[in-house]
């Protein structure tokens, strides 16, 4: 174990800063600091809230992440960093966070894709992923299938939300029902004591005509609004609990619909579901029942690790070291909508680099200012 790699993560591409350390397949730390408390009174994410947030939490919550590991910042290998997707503002922040540690620290930095993250957590949770890895990722953001036959280097996409993502639809159908925000984990509460059955909302993108693989859940949206508002406009009492049983009924119907299907025309015996969506109690429940019946093996990583947290990006950032992929350049952006296909950016500037792409630690004879900041924050 000592000799696996010793990396620390850092997530802010929404509204939660996540610091992760671990080494190789082993979560040491796993902190996060959320603002969901500050975005709650808009009923939605602020971007420049977000990030003043991350700029007040980074620092407090990587010294919390080093003290729960139970290192000091010295004993990294490597610094990883979520450099997209997600909102630019709040990824610039973690993006700059983590250049000033890594060339204070004189350690290599990778600049590492968010999806390809939540797909690598899941070996901190069921051990090395298998190639290729089938993944269904559901967030606030994101609803797609991915096939991975190599997590740091070869993510394909199979489908992908052609309008709201799962988590989106979750907080919008929250807010008609006016049952606050986040919607996910509230409409999950409600739904345990609905019928799923009770009304019959639609299933997009199902037919046989329709693209096998992606999603839509902006028409399931629209459809429980209009059915809550003829409700309200009768004067009839809305039935929350089977209003938010049968939406989420119809979300993980065509979720674990698809995936399974991908699984089998893809050839491939597993599924990973990750995501905070991936977090849902009636999705991790028909995944199973669906995997099982179909001869499939279900990966889900437990709800902490769903959600976004900085151990997934740790996680992705060692498993870029153990592989030696290039590292990133202090040139490293933040981009906004990074690909999928892109599990890491490989620097173009000139950071110092073995015949492995590994960084060398940072030499300065005459910076005297920089050598005065590392003993001050380091030793």
């Amino acid at each position: 174990m000592a000799d696996e790699p010793l990396v620390l993560g850092i997530e802010t591409s929404c509204d939660e800063t996540g610091v992760g350390i671990v080494r190789g397949h082993t979560l040491l730390a796993d902190a996060v600091a959320s603002s969901v408390d500050e975005h709650a009174r808009f009923g939605g994410v602020v971007p420049e809230v977000a990030s003043r947030a991350h700029l007040e939490a980074m620092v407090p919550t990587i010294e919390r992440a080093l003290r729960e590991a139970g290192v000091a910042a010295t004993d990294l290998d490597a610094v990883a960093v979520t450099a997209g997707p997600g909102l630019a503002g709040a990824l610039l922040v973690g993006v700059s966070a983590a250049k000033a540690y890594a060339y204070a620290l004189g350690k290599p930095l990778y600049g590492v894709n968010h999806l390809a993250s939540h797909i690598c957590v899941d070996q901190l949770e069921h051990g090395a992923l298998p190639e290729p890895t089938m993944a269904l990722l559901v967030s606030g953001g994101h609803s797609s299938l991915l096939l991975a036959p190599d997590i740091t280097s070869d993510v394909r996409p199979l489908g992908s939300t052609i309008d709201d993502a799962a988590g989106e639809a979750f907080d919008k159908v929250a807010r008609v029902l006016d049952l606050g925000f986040p919607g996910g984990p509230v409409i999950d509460k409600y739904a345990r004591e609905g019928d799923p059955e009770a009304i019959a909302f639609p299933r997009g993108l199902t037919g046989p005509r329709d693209a096998p693989y992606d999603f839509s859940f902006s028409g399931l949206k629209t459809a429980v609004a209009r059915w809550i508002e003829a409700k309200r406009n009768a004067g009839e009492e809305v039935p929350v609990r089977d209003v938010s049983a049968s939406f989420q009924e119809a979300v993980t119907d065509v979720l674990t619909r698809k995936a399974v299907r991908a699984c089998k025309d893809e050839g491939v015996d597993h599924l990973m579901i990750g995501g905070g969506v991936a977090a849902n109690s009636r999705l991790r429940a028909m995944a199973e029942e669906r995997c099982s019946a179909a001869g499939i093996r279900l990966r889900v990583p437990r709800p902490k690790l769903c959600t976004d947290n900085g151990a997934m990006v740790a996680a992705l950032g060692a498993e870029m070291v153990a592989r030696r992929r290039p590292t990133s350049g202090w040139d490293l952006p933040a981009d906004s909508s990074l690909p999928v296909t892109e599990p890491h950016l490989p620097g173009t500037s000139d950071a110092p680099t073995d015949s492995h792409g590994q960084a060398h630690p940072h030499t300065h004879d005459h910076d005297h200012v920089h050598e005065l900041s590392r003993e001050n924050l380091y030793s």
